[in-house]
């Protein structure tokens, strides 16, 4: 699968909540997300393929006013976490907005977990 990907995905640090638009089932929490597709945490396994809408509350977010975007997308995958009882499961977006693309950077811009270090100044050693 990783050598498939073209986008890498960013992983969030805040857990925004995914639902399936039209049955308002709770599918799970977003994990990661990049202009093409997501990854849920959830606890109901998804069927590969299958097609639905998802709407992503959104946690807020600088000079977005939107709550929610809903956007289509099909089930590319599904599998078990580390967590035993949850599954993750990938979604790839059907159809990207130009609205869509700008929540989708705000929310990158704003939550992604970054995994490198800031440029801290190291203290010496007091024996030095």
């Amino acid at each position: 699968m990783q050598e498939r990907r073209r986008v890498q995905r960013k992983n969030l640090m805040a857990y925004s909540q995914v639902f399936d638009l039209y049955s308002g089932y709770l599918l799970g929490y977003l994990g990661d997300l990049h202009l093409h597709g997501a990854m849920v945490i959830g606890e109901k396994p998804m069927t590969e393929n299958s097609e639905l809408t998802l709407a992503v509350e959104l946690p807020e977010l600088p000079g977005i006013a939107a709550s929610r975007i809903t956007v289509p997308a099909r089930v590319v995958w599904c599998q078990p976490d580390i967590s035993p009882e949850f599954l993750i499961s990938g979604f790839e977006f059907k159809e990207v907005t130009i609205e869509h693309s700008q929540v989708i950077e705000a929310i990158v811009e704003n939550y992604e977990f970054r995994r490198i270090p800031p440029g801290y100044t190291i203290k010496p050693s007091a024996g030095k």
